[in-house]
């Protein structure tokens, strides 16, 4: 078993609400695919999907905090965990991504 994501952070729905505000005072990473951002979405995150994280990353600041986010929070891990990898150094995992973030924060954020 790969216990590297151990060393990520979890940040739950309300305590990253209480912490950060919406829009987020904090760098807010959704990696999910783009007909998923169209369908639901936090105000204020930036969008870079999974895939193309790698590609994009002179445009994330490996010095700011940052939590990552997808739909059920296990993408966001794995992206968290390679950020993590590549030295950036304050990242944190949505867990249980937006579809948590729907049923515990806004529940006007639709379901799928």
């Amino acid at each position: 078993m790969d216990t590297s994501a151990a060393s990520i952070q979890e940040v739950a729905p309300e305590e990253f609400k209480a912490r950060w505000g919406v829009p987020p005072s904090i760098t807010l990473l959704d990696v999910r695919e783009g007909w998923e951002v169209d369908t639901a979405q936090v105000a204020g995150s930036i969008h870079i999907p999974m895939s193309k994280v790698p590609s994009r990353l002179a445009e994330l600041d490996p010095n700011a905090p940052m939590v990552v986010m997808c739909h059920g929070g296990m993408r966001s891990l794995q992206v968290a965990q390679y950020l993590a990898d590549q030295g950036f150094a304050d990242i944190y995992n949505l867990s249980g991504g937006i579809d948590a973030w729907s049923q515990q924060v806004d529940p006007s954020v639709p379901r799928y």
